[in-house]
Parts: structure tokens; C-alpha cells; sequence
């Protein structure tokens, strides 16, 4: 029998939100290249970024991680059965909006404490002031982006994925407005960043806002109230919120054995935006997506349609993130050569952040099957094992990076995260094997994940031999964009080429998916 053909709803909510996911990482690389040229990593940038980790940190507790992962299936649930999904929705949405006021204010009160326990190191010198004044000034953010991310979760239940996709943009679009116009005025650069955070946060929430009335409902003020059904939803959410904190302190652990270096912040900061771009536009999209349609699926007792969602989750995955793991551990260090290696930026945090690069990248393809594999869990409302997962996950991060610090000093938080991401995947997948047909994986993924291998091992190998040939040329100020260019699109070509011969993927099922899903 031929292999069913991909959803069009699924199809094309990868490719909405991969594409918007795609255009917030290049205004995201604008913003980094702007920091990079007017700080270099120093000081004030390793101020910034910690200040700036903290609401981030937070929101995974309230939103995507964990608060989304229980919300999503029960408001499809709801939405499907048409048993007052609104209501429940707006119980959702203002019982989160008190409790985020008073956390954040009770944060902006304690931040010492917060900056401290985030990077203990900052306290013997400058940066700890700076970083507790950046950090009262963006913590805010995390009001507005845990109730932006609610509303996404409405959209994407309901099958609506561009407002929610094009909502991270606005981040980087203040960002690059900010740096634009500080840089024009002679605004210093550290506070102006502070500020852009929770003026972004506002613009998403505002287009979020305007979505979800446009999509048919009213999120008009309730006074929030502990509904039953908001007790469901937080004894669903407590383990994936505890899952969340296990994960947040896996980031404190690296971030504290990156503050007792100079400078160690700020390249592990560098080299983590280059891999979150594919990570974002694969592990985003596919999350994102998944779940709110495995849910429907489930729901619908439809277990062959959600064993053939799931599968072609992870073979989208596959295809995209080994390449990209494998370009970014070869060719990582003229890639930050090229977009960082101006103004302040020098020849070591190049290397630096080059290595730090490389460590990541080895995860890569970790990090992305965790987000193929997390909604077969949320879909059956089932957060204790993830949290389980986490934990040894968690001592797991926390030996090796401890461990390793004497002896290869910061790049130990890189190699804890990666040896971490990999050891929650193993879990995930081996704890997967008992949810029956819905969670195996089918012969088609089998045989192009094989492939998917060879091609990426041998585009590889071109990417090294042309670099070396290129070297000369990757030096030039004026042809470095150029060959770096020209080093990226040979790998794809040699990639998709062999790939293509080989069985990878299926050029014509693409092709015939995509106008399906016009």
C-alpha cells in the first residue's frame, strides 16, 4: 500500500510557522550581529543576557513548557466538542495574568537574589549591578509573553498559525529598532536593550490580541476565579511545570559554570542563537503543530492517522536538523567569523564561541526529537513521566557540567546540555513504546532516516574539503558574505542532490503536498 499522504493542516502549519520561525531567526541575527559589533562580548553584554535569560527562564514555567503543554489539548478538546472552550479560555487567561502581576512583582523586588542564583560569579566585579538594573527593567516581559503564548495556543488549536508564527518577529524587530535608533541618538546600548524587552512584549500581545478576536472569541475581563476546571488544568500542568524547572535549573547550572569565565556568557549566548535556528524552525514548528493534532487525533480515536502525523513529525525533523547539525559542527567557525567578526568581536571569541558551536550542534538533532516526542505524552494529558524524565536528566547536566569544569573549563555546560538532551530522547522514546500503534514509528521513517544520515555524513565531507579550499577567501572583508554563501549552498546542493538520489525524501510528495495546502 502507498505511504498515506501528509495532512494538509499539517503541512502547512509546518510551513507557516517554520517560515515566520525562519524570518524571526534573520531579524534575531541581525539583532545579535548589532550586539556583538557595539559590546563584543564584555561586560555589558554578559549583563544583558543574564538579565534577559530571567523572564525567559520563568515563562517556560508559565507558558510554552509547561502551563501550553496541558492547556492545548484540553481547549482542543473543548473546541472540538463545542463544550464552552471560550469560557474555559478566558478563566485561563486572566487566572494567569493575576498571578504573573504579583510574581513579577515580587521578582523585581528580589532580583539580587534571582541575578545572583543565576551567575554567582557576576558578584565580584560590575556586572552583577548591571545585571540586577537590566533585570528589574525587563522582567515585566514575562507578563506579556506567557499570555501571548496562551492566546497562541488558542490559534493553534484551532488550526490558526500565523499570528501566533509571526508574533516572535516583533521581538527582534524592536530589538533592531532599538539598536538603529540608540546607535543614531548615542543611547547607551546596555539599558536601551533592557527597554526593548517589555516593549516587545507588549507589541506581541497586542497582535495576539487582535488575532484572537478576529478568530471569534472574546477574551473580555473576568474577575479570575479557581474554577473546577482550572483545577484540572493545574493538576495536569504541576509535573510539566515541575518538568520545566527541572530544565530551567539544567540552564543555571551551565550559565553558573559560564559566569566564573570572562567573557564565557556571552559566547555560549552567541553560539546557542546560531543552533536555535534550526532548532526554532524545525523543533518549533513540529511542536507547535503536533500537538494540538495528535490531540485531535487521539480524541477522535484515530490511531492511524496519529501514528502517520507523529512519524512524519519526526521524518520532517530528521531531514532538516542532521544537515544542519552536521554543517554547523563543520563549518561553525567561519559562520561566526563572518556574522560576528567586527567592531569589538576578536579572533578568540570566535574560537571560543566556534567550540561552544560545535558542542551544541552534536545535540542538535536531541533537542528537536524531544519536541516530536513530548506531544505523544501532553496529547494523553500525561505530564508525570516527562517530569521523571527530567529530573535524571537534570543530575545528569548538573555531573557532567560540574565534572568537566576543572578540566575544560566553560565549554562543560555546552557538552552537559547536549549529553542531557540525548539522555531525555532515550527516555522518551523507550517510555513511548507501550502507547500502542499511534506511537510506532513505520518503515518509511526507518528507511529514510538511514538515508537522511549518508546524505548529511557525505555533504560533510564537502563542506570540510571546500573550506579548506575557501579558507583564503572566507578572510576577505570584501567576498567573506560571498563565500560563506557559496560554502552553504554547496552543502545544500550536495545534501538535497545525493539526497534526493538516494531516497531521503521525495521531492514530488513535497511538491504535490504544498499545492494541497494553497
Amino acid at each position: 500500500m502507498a505511504p498515506m499522504k501528509a495532512p494538509v493542516r499539517l503541512v502547512k502549519g509546518f510551513l507557516t510557522v517554520g517560515l515566520w520561525t525562519l524570518l524571526s531567526r534573520v531579524f534575531g541575527f541581525a539583532r545579535d550581529i548589532m550586539i556583538a559589533a557595539y559590546l563584543g562580548p564584555g561586560a555589558v553584554a554578559d549583563a544583558f543576557f543574564v538579565a534577559f535569560s530571567l523572564p525567559n527562564m520563568f515563562r517556560r514555567f508559565f507558558a510554552e513548557g509547561a502551563f501550553n503543554f496541558a492547556f492545548v489539548p484540553l481547549f482542543s478538546k473543548k473546541y472540538q466538542s463545542g463544550e464552552g472552550a471560550e469560557s474555559f479560555a478566558r478563566d485561563a487567561f486572566w487566572g494567569m495574568a493575576a498571578l504573573l502581576l504579583v510574581f513579577s512583582i515580587l521578582a523585581v523586588i528580589a532580583m539580587p537574589l534571582l541575578v545572583f542564583a543565576m551567575a554567582a560569579g557576576f558578584a565580584q566585579d560590575a556586572r552583577f549591578d548591571m545585571a540586577v538594573d537590566f533585570g528589574r527593567v525587563a522582567f515585566p516581559y514575562i507578563l506579556f509573553i506567557s499570555l501571548t503564548a496562551l492566546l497562541s495556543g488558542m490559534l493553534n488549536a484551532v488550526g490558526r498559525f500565523t499570528a501566533a508564527a509571526a508574533a516572535p518577529v516583533l521581538l527582534n524587530v524592536v530589538f533592531v529598532t532599538g539598536l538603529l535608533i540608540a546607535g543614531a541618538l548615542g543611547w547607551p546600548i546596555g539599558p536601551t536593550l533592557a527597554w526593548c524587552v517589555p516593549i516587545a512584549g507588549v507589541a506581541q500581545l497586542t497582535l495576539l490580541w487582535i488575532a484572537v478576536r478576529r478568530a471569534g472569541f472574546a477574551m473580555r475581563f473576568r474577575r479570575p476565579t479557581l474554577t473546577p476546571e482550572l483545577k484540572r488544568l493545574a493538576i495536569i500542568a504541576a509535573p510539566a511545570v515541575l518538568a520545566g524547572g527541572v530544565v530551567q535549573i539544567n540552564l543555571l547550572v551551565g550559565r553558573q559554570v559560564a559566569s566564573f569565565t570572562e567573557n564565557a556568557i556571552s559566547w555560549l549566548n552567541f553560539a546557542d542563537r546560531l543552533y536555535q535556528l534550526p532548532l526554532g524552525v524545525v523543533g518549533i514548528a513540529v511542536g507547535v503543530v503536533l500537538l494540538p493534532e495528535l490531540s485531535r487525533r487521539l480524541a477522535a480515536g484515530d490511531a492511524a492517522g496519529g501514528q502517520h502525523s507523529f512519524n512524519r513529525g519526526m521524518e520532517f525533523s530528521l531531514f532538516l536538523t542532521v544537515p544542519s547539525a552536521v554543517a554547523l559542527a563543520v563549518i561553525g567557525a567561519p559562520i561566526v567569523a563572518v556574522l560576528f567578526g567586527r567592531g569589538a568581536w576578536t579572533d578568540a571569541d570566535t574560537q571560543a564561541t566556534s567550540l561552544a558551536l560545535a558542542v551544541y550542534a552534536l545535540g542538535l538533532p536531541a533537542f528537536v526529537m524531544q519536541k516530536v516526542l513530548q506531544p505523544l505524552y501532553y496529547a494523553r494529558e500525561d505530564t508525570k513521566r516527562p517530569f521523571k524524565f527530567a529530573v535524571t536528566s537534570m543530575v545528569v547536566n548538573a555531573a557532567v557540567a560540574i565534572g568537566l569544569m576543572p578540566f575544560i573549563g566553560f565549554v562543560a555546560a555546552a557538552w552537559a546540555t547536549t549529553f542531557a538532551a540525548w539522555v531525555m530522547v532515550w527516555q522518551l522514546w523507550r517510555g513511548a513504546r507501550a502507547m500502542g500503534p499511534a506511537a510506532q514509528i513505520d518503515a518509511q521513517l526507518r528507511r529514510r532516516a538511514v538515508r537522511i544520515a549518508l546524505a548529511s555524513a557525505a555533504m560533510g565531507g564537502a563542506l570540510y574539503a571546500a573550506g579548506q579550499v575557501m579558507t583564503p577567501c572566507l578572510a576577505l572583508a570584501g567576498w567573506r558574505y560571498l563565500a560563506l554563501f557559496a560554502l552553504i549552498a554547496l552543502g545544500g546542493l550536495v545534501y538535497l542532490g545525493l539526497g534526493q538520489m538516494i531516497g531521503a525524501y521525495d521531492a514530488r510528495s513535497i511538491r504535490a503536498s504544498l499545492r494541497r495546502g494553497r
